[in-house]
């Protein structure tokens, strides 16, 4: 049996791919995070974001990114959240 790693590319393709989705979730998320729940999003959001760059591949930096970005938009949900008296959990 040969393989010519054909089959390992097409797995590797499909990986970046949900990295991809992945991070875009997670900057999603981080943005629903400034407005409501940041608290309970915020988190969840750092983790689909954590997730992704552990999936990495050529996807890798822009999981970085979206990692930031989700960080980011908790830490504005929860000051906001402070500030204005609105419920953090």
């Amino acid at each position: 049996m040969a393989t010519d790693g054909s089959e390992l590319r097409a797995r590797e393709g499909v990986t970046d791919s949900i990295a991809g989705f992945l991070a875009a979730f997670a900057i999603f998320a981080g943005a629903l995070a400034i407005v409501w729940y940041p608290g309970r999003l915020g988190p969840a959001a750092m983790l689909v974001g954590l997730i992704a760059a552990a999936l990495g591949g050529t996807q890798r930096r822009f999981a970085a990114i979206a990692l930031a970005i989700a960080t980011t938009f908790w830490f504005v949900g929860m000051v906001i959240a402070v500030i204005t008296d609105r419920p953090v959990f």
